[in-house]
């Protein structure tokens, strides 16, 4: 714990976790960004949902380690950014403020949605609508007094036009292929077993993961390569287009000149994605303008966790997607 106006009060910690790792970064108000740390394993989900267990398990070594290298001495806000937290996130607000209050003796806690801090990376504090598209995908649309939230509801039920959507249905076109049935890929089953071995083993190798999704998504880029020449992989893209699109449309502001967003991995795949995603953005909302993404969800969280450290958070507050927690209250 650390006195009010004391330097402790000022650093932050700053955490993006999804379906790839978490990343960790601690900042200061006065000098940014200070250091960065990740790891490559997701938080596991159990029955209670996100396991705030597991999560500090991780997170503990991470933070303790980056305030020793940056000297930054005890940690004043935290903000803790989670894909799923909307939906599986229960154990993680009734646990995890407590938790990093004994761990690190922060005085003040955010829990956001991933979309949230993809959100606040992207646009900032400004009405509009923003797609997080990267091994999952989820959008969220703000007036600025309430938040609108669209799929995210991982890579069983939906994330559609996300990168695990994307690898998925990639891989489905290849097995197709490799049994001689309509809709095949021969391009994409070729793709499939240079990166993953002949295609009659992707059920052992897929299935038992825990990072499932994350998997499936590391053949993303592949459908992408070959949606020039490919027409499967094609229509692939253009269907996540559509995806997106919808998700988009569903959370974007009907009325004034909202901005839209795109972040995450997906915006790397390339002209075959977006061209036919900003098509159809172009005609479902007219309204809005397409703006470039100001950064990503870890920009979000620290962004969030500034505002939050000097009492300037204006963001609207949702008990499922944007949790605060604080001695100022």
């Amino acid at each position: 714990m650390t006195t009010p106006g004391g330097e402790g009060t000022r650093a932050v910690l700053a955490v993006d976790s999804g379906g790839s790792g978490l990343r960790v970064v601690v900042a200061t108000v006065d000098r940014g960004v200070l250091g960065q740390r990740q790891s490559t394993e997701p938080v596991r989900t159990g029955a209670r949902g996100i396991d705030p267990e597991h999560l500090m398990a991780q997170l503990v070594p991470m933070a303790r380690a980056l305030s020793a290298e940056t000297g930054v001495g005890a940690l004043g806000t935290a903000v803790i950014g989670a894909a799923g937290l909307g939906s599986l996130g229960d154990a993680l607000r009734a646990e995890l403020p407590a938790l990093l209050g004994r761990e690190f003796g922060v005085r003040e806690v955010a829990l956001a949605a991933d979309a949230v801090t993809a959100y606040a990376g992207a646009l900032g504090v400004r009405p509009g609508a923003v797609v997080a598209a990267g091994t999952g995908l989820v959008a969220v649309g703000t007036d600025l007094r309430a938040w609108r939230r669209a799929d995210g509801w991982g890579h069983l039920l939906g994330d559609c036009g996300s990168g695990a959507w994307i690898g998925r249905a990639g891989l489905e076109a290849a097995l197709r292929a490799h049994d001689g049935r309509e809709d095949g890929s021969a391009a994409l089953l070729a793709c499939a077993e240079e990166q993953f071995g002949p295609v009659t083993g992707l059920p052992g190798q897929l299935y038992p993961r825990p990072d499932r999704p994350a998997l499936l998504a590391s053949f993303a880029p592949r459908v992408a390569a070959c949606a020039d020449g490919d027409p499967v992989a094609a229509a692939i893209l253009r269907a996540a287009a559509r995806h997106m699109a919808d998700s988009v449309s569903a959370v974007c502001p009907p009325r004034g000149a909202p901005r839209v967003a795109l972040t995450g991995g997906l915006s790397k795949l390339g002209a075959a994605l977006l061209k036919p995603l900003e098509e159809e953005l172009s005609r479902r909302l007219p309204h809005a303008r397409r703006v470039a993404a100001d950064g990503d969800p870890l920009l979000g969280s620290v962004r969030i966790a500034t505002d939050l450290a000097t009492g300037t958070l204006t963001l609207p507050r949702d008990a499922k997607l944007l949790y605060v927690v604080t001695d100022r209250e």
